[in-house]
């Protein structure tokens, strides 16, 4: 017997912010037409997370940054907004995916691939 797969609707459905600037660009020749930005755009078709752009995130030094917000879910259950510097490519993009479908930020930790990526965005300073 098959099962049915859970409905995603907006409320268990994480969101995408990223810089349209920065994903609009491929990583070289052999990348995939529309680079980072057609990765995303994949994910939001297919219903794994609501892409928005940003004409910028104020971070171009970092380059492909990727904001993954919380589900309503996510944030009833104290999920912050996840910041992700270079997250580009087939792999990281892969690994993303799962992580939303897993229910991303508040649901799931952030797989330990994407961890070396996140953006520290708690103004704590070591100095």
């Amino acid at each position: 017997m098959l099962e049915t797969p859970p409905v995603r609707s907006a409320t268990t459905i994480p969101g995408l912010t990223a810089c349209s600037l920065c994903a609009g660009e491929t990583l070289g020749e052999n990348d995939v037409p529309g680079g980072q930005l057609g990765r995303l755009r994949r994910l939001d078709a297919g219903g794994v997370a609501r892409l928005t752009l940003s004409e910028c995130l104020d971070e171009c030094e970092r380059g492909d940054v990727v904001v993954a917000r919380p589900s309503g879910a996510g944030r009833a259950a104290a999920g912050r907004p996840v910041w992700f510097e270079r997250l580009a490519g087939d792999e990281p993009t892969a690994r993303l995916r799962e992580w939303l479908q897993s229910g991303g930020p508040g649901i799931e930790d952030v797989p330990a691939e994407l961890s070396p990526l996140i953006i520290d965005r708690t103004g704590s300073n070591d100095a």
